[in-house]
């Protein structure tokens, strides 16, 4: 297929990019700038999702399908500018479905799990209400329901991906996010940052997927939506580890230390962990690469001169 990946640069973008040529696909890669890192063989398309005019003007050849993956994703930012997450998670999602050309029948959109905020259920199906509990999950759910009522006027098929904690690394490309617990984990015990600082006593329990994974369910998503249906899953592993169990797996993996320093309690649920058999069952799909150890040595392996 004829693929456009928005976001194409990113963290994630970057390894679906990467899997979408391994399985044999034409792959294009939406980036506001030139000169932004995509995967070989990728065609860069150079648009930005907020200037619909220009966004049009660059859609020069047919899609089969687009990955949309462009979005703002901070959490805390988004509290203190929630009008600049709406605009870019759901007016842009808006601009690009508007310029996708009529022959763009597959779309799937990678969304996440802050769209359930903290349900009691746990794991959590893609039964749960939504109910987010900041304005960047709020944002991405209204991206989704964007997508799926244009899905649901026949003009395409529609994948939703719900994904928890993705971590680890592709063609040696960390998470550049270091406000996450395993980079944040990984820049101590590389000596970049003295300590690192964590809330209560660490026993709050996440699951965590390996972005090559999470770029797998990518691929299959796309292989298997047909037009005219939506569709939601979770994608993640199920299998959760505190945040003292990943400090000490970081430890173990670096051989090096990581110094925590405990901050007052800030509410938390204890637990947040996906029922992902749905992914399992209608995708065929399942996470290769999400051992916890896994993950966090590939990050550690991408981190410059972390091993001197």
């Amino acid at each position: 297929m004829r693929i456009l990946v928005t976001g194409a640069a990113g963290y994630v973008g970057y390894a679906v990019g990467l899997r979408l040529l391994a399985a044999g696909h034409r792959v294009s890669g939406l980036v506001r700038h030139a000169g932004r890192d995509v995967p070989p063989g990728v065609r860069p398309v150079i648009g930005d999702l907020l200037d619909p005019a220009g966004l049009r003007a660059v859609m020069d050849e047919p899609y089969d399908a687009v990955c949309h993956l462009a979005a703002l994703t901070r959490v805390r930012e988004s509290f203190a500018d929630p009008l600049r997450f709406f605009t870019a998670n759901v007016q842009g999602t808006v601009n690009l479905l508007e310029a996708l050309p009529p022959e763009t029948a597959r779309i799937v959109y990678g969304s996440t799990a802050a769209v359930y905020g903290t349900p009691d259920r746990q794991p959590i199906p893609e039964s749960q209400p939504p109910a987010p509990s900041s304005p960047y999950g709020a944002s991405k759910l209204a991206a989704e329901q964007v997508v799926r009522f244009h899905a649901r006027t026949g003009a395409a098929g529609a994948t939703v991906l719900r994904t928890f904690n993705v971590a680890g690394s592709v063609a040696g490309r960390p998470d550049p996010d270091g406000t996450r617990l395993i980079p944040a984990a990984l820049a101590v015990a590389a000596g970049r940052a003295p300590h690192l600082e964590i809330n209560g006593d660490g026993s709050a329990v996440r699951e965590y997927l390996h972005v090559d994974d999470l770029a797998a369910a990518h691929v299959r998503a796309l292989e298997t939506t047909e037009p005219g249906l939506d569709r939601v899953y979770n994608i993640g592993t199920g299998a959760g580890a505190s945040v003292l169990e990943v400090i000490t797996a970081v430890e173990e993996v670096t051989g090096r230390p990581v110094p925590a320093v405990r901050r007052p309690p800030e509410p938390e649920p204890p637990l947040l962990v996906c029922d992902a058999r749905a992914a399992r069952r209608d995708l065929g799909w399942r996470p290769a690469r999400s051992a916890l150890r896994e993950i966090i040595a590939d990050g550690w392996a991408a981190l410059p001169s972390a091993g001197g």
